[in-house]
């Protein structure tokens, strides 16, 4: 209660037993509509010592009943005349402080937000702004604080504008940007909406640097996973380098224009790093050539072993392709390779494969229905059991019917025979 209310009005409307009372009218005024004022008040399931100070609130009798109906100017009339309030509503804010007004709140708060979104000056953020997935992604990082999300918009458009990059750490980026080298960390709030804004753009638009979107449901290395893609990949979509010295990509006899280059030597297995292909991309030399990838290290191995510098171009995605690998298949796909694609025998061997035929434009490698069947006859028995949720295979409809039929695994080296055969580079 207020120090300075009149003690007739407490005595009136005031103390514990009438608190109830009271929130009923206070919530009466709050839930009034826009721009309308409350002229009445009916207020129910009275009592007996709130239907008393009702009445006696409106100079009535003291017959009891369960509910009153009030008429708000007229009490308005009679508090003023005693002196003890300018209003019901101004008598109710002095025993228990201010009253909110519902309607008027939203409309400020709804103010604060379309000032939120319409001061955004970068396209993409604003393009995420502008959907509602967005813009209750920009209200949860805020905690609902408009003021917080205003800063929020306006650190991640500094990180935006300098989109794409060429191969900058993203601690160096965070550094000069926004004069914190961990504000760009997994899990800060900036780094959030930037890279929300950053994927809502790959929707759209061809993206820089040779890489593109990609498929759900992989985290081989244990990073954050939104939408279905790693935090270190969508970075680097954008020029960003996250850890770009783990998991190199491992290719061989990739050609180049680049004369005299030695860290690519001819019949040897070598690795490239996100950070190089992104700093310094190669000119890969691969209009019209076809290239063959792989899922696994030792087909690489295997392949060089047999054919040297003879062998035909060669690239491993091992495993889901990182970062690393999907950069540097992007850059071939968008020099002119003909990326020819063979994994595993088994459901993630298919996943992969989807991923690298719907991203890179790449094609199956001895990597079919038939292919299967004519492994399975010269697997090993007994046979490796396929396990796991089966995964439809883009590329040849049949061939998951098969693998579910004969719930046989068959592992990529298995088959380093009959690849070794399109690997010779004659």
């Amino acid at each position: 209660m207020n120090g300075q209310v009149d003690p007739r009005l407490h005595r009136l409307l005031g103390g514990e037993h009438l608190a109830s009372l009271r929130k009923r009218l206070r919530q009466r005024f709050e839930r009034a509509p826009l721009d309308e004022a409350v002229e009445y008040i009916r207020v129910g399931e009275l009592t007996a010592e709130e239907h008393t100070a009702l009445a006696s609130l409106l100079g009535r009798s003291q017959r009891r009943s369960r509910s009153l109906r009030i008429d708000v100017g007229r009490v308005d009339a009679d508090l003023r005349h005693a002196g003890l309030a300018p209003s019901l509503r101004e008598a109710l804010e002095r025993l228990d402080g201010p009253i909110s007004h519902l309607a008027k709140a939203r409309v400020r708060l709804q103010t604060l937000w379309s000032g939120v979104i319409d001061g955004c000056n970068h396209p993409d953020l604003a393009g995420l702004l502008g959907t509602t997935a967005g813009i209750g992604l920009l209200k949860r990082l805020a905690r609902q604080d408009a003021n917080a999300a205003a800063e929020l918009r306006q650190h991640a458009e500094k990180v935006l504008r300098c989109l794409p990059a060429n191969g900058v750490t993203r601690s160096q980026l965070a550094a000069e940007v926004l004069g914190d080298a961990h504000a760009l960390d997994n899990g800060r709030r900036v780094a959030a909406l930037v890279l929300a804004a950053w994927r809502q753009s790959l929707t759209s638009a061809p993206c820089e640097n040779g890489n593109m979107p990609i498929e759900p449901g992989q985290d081989a290395d244990m990073e954050p996973v939104v939408g279905g893609e790693r935090t270190r990949d969508t970075w680097a979509k954008a020029g960003v380098l996250v850890n770009e010295l783990a998991r190199p990509a491992l290719f061989l006899n990739l050609p180049t224009g680049e004369a005299g280059s030695d860290r690519r030597p001819l019949g040897e297995p070598a690795y490239a790093s996100l950070r190089s292909l992104l700093r310094s991309p190669p000119r890969w030399d691969a209009a019209g050539r076809t290239v063959y990838v792989c899922e696994n290290p030792n087909l690489v191995a295997i392949a060089a072993d047999r054919w040297g510098a003879d062998c035909a171009p060669l690239v491993c995605t091992d495993g889901m392709p990182a970062a690393a690998q999907r950069c540097l298949l992007s850059q071939l796909a968008q020099a002119g390779a003909k990326l020819r694609y063979h994994g595993d025998f088994d459901w993630p061997g298919l996943r992969i494969g989807n991923h690298v035929m719907r991203e890179h434009g790449a094609k199956p490698w001895r990597f079919g229905a038939i292919d299967y069947l004519a492994a399975v006859q010269t697997a090993p028995k007994p046979a490796h059991a396929l396990a796991g949720n089966p995964v439809d295979a883009s590329w040849d409809g049949a061939l998951t019917l098969v693998m579910q039929e004969q719930r046989v695994a068959i592992a990529e080296e298995a088959l380093a025979a009959s690849l070794l055969q399109d690997l010779h580079d004659r």
